[in-house]
């Protein structure tokens, strides 16, 4: 069977190999040490934690990442014949930060360093702006600076890695992603994804994580992205849930998907198939490319355009509300929409 490889280059499991091996950090089913390490307390900020992952997992509405770096943006940028420049950078984050009536369908946006910083064209700090529309900003978790959440994005497979995770998520989302490279079967991704998750689970547990105060940012189990079967968003949806419900305690309010190189209709259907029943959590998204890249192809770099990228902007995330609230249609989606974004090695 392959390896699927996981979350970083140095990152993958290798089928039959159950030990630990420090130096390529595999990720092993060996006997578990107890790690000594102080009790770790939310303290006097349990309540507006809990508030907060409440807030953000409201009933159809959704997570905006753009969390990207800055030569991710670049890249981004590269692809409508734009140079990497702040100035760019800006006038595009101001595009998106800015759409009117974006919450509606949008509770929480997790931003770039950079971003947190930066201000409209008429000097309005970008969460201010985010803020009016009562969207709640958030950052990686070490530049946390006037935002209500944060993101900790770790490399999976790594013991260390989720200790070191496990010690700050008591006011984090948690991010472990499964990448989609590969050839490997749907099955192949559930059982990598139930090991993960026990792990990582395992370690929240030790350091006294507050679980009603964090949301989960997981893969979607698939198949590798150039496995010859491609699965329906009826399969997709039944081993994802089958691995939520034997890893995820209920206490946990939100289960908020990565779209990990999907196309824009596919994370949308995979997310609406996923709320066709009753589940214990909030079931939504937290999508960058899945959410940007007809906006992006729409604005072209053009002011005059913003207005339309904008319109686009509210299209999908209106599309993907419906999905939380299980009521999403594909009809009438645009071919853009359609096309895939999967990147071998992608890096964010």
């Amino acid at each position: 069977m392959a390896s699927l490889k996981l979350g970083a280059p140095s990152s993958q499991w290798i089928a039959g190999d159950r030990s630990l091996d420090r130096r390529s950090r595999i990720l092993t089913a060996a006997p578990r040490r107890r790690v000594a390490v102080g009790p770790i307390r939310a303290g006097s900020y349990t309540d507006e934690l809990v508030l907060t992952a409440k807030v953000i997992a409201s009933p159809g509405r959704g997570i905006l990442a753009i969390d990207e770096s800055n030569a991710t943006c670049g890249k981004r940028l590269a692809s409508i014949g734009l140079d990497n420049t702040e100035a760019n950078r800006q006038a595009y984050r101001q595009l998106l930060l800015t759409t009117p009536g974006l919450g509606e369908y949008i509770s929480g946006a997790i931003l770039f360093e950079e971003t947190l910083y930066q201000s409209t064209t008429d000097g309005k700090k970008f969460v201010d702006c985010l803020r009016q529309e009562k969207v709640m900003p958030g950052i990686k978790v070490d530049k946390a600076d006037s935002c209500q959440h944060s993101l900790w994005s770790f490399c999976l497979g790594c013991k260390g890695s989720c200790m070191g995770s496990c010690s700050v998520c008591f006011h984090c989302s948690v991010e472990p992603e499964i990448l989609l490279d590969g050839d490997h079967p749907i099955e192949r991704t559930l059982e990598v994804a139930e090991k993960v998750w026990a792990e990582v689970f395992y370690y929240l547990a030790e350091n006294n994580v507050v679980f009603e105060g964090i949301l989960l940012k997981p893969s979607m189990v698939t198949p590798g992205a150039e496995h010859k079967e491609k699965a329906s968003p009826e399969m997709i949806a039944k081993y994802t849930l089958k691995m939520l419900n034997r890893r995820v305690p209920p206490a946990v309010p939100g289960i908020m998907f990565l779209s990990g190189g999907q196309s824009e209709m596919e994370a949308t259907l995979n997310l609406n198939a996923m709320n066709q029943a009753p589940n214990p959590w909030h079931v939504s998204f937290s999508y960058a490319r899945a959410l940007q890249n007809t906006v992006l192809k729409t604005w072209q770099g053009r002011p005059e355009n913003v207005v339309v990228a904008q319109k686009a902007l509210l299209v999908r995330a209106k599309a993907n509300s419906l999905a939380q609230l299980g009521h999403y249609s594909a009809k009438g989606e645009s071919q853009e929409a359609k096309t895939g974004m999967f990147q071998k090695g992608y890096t964010y």
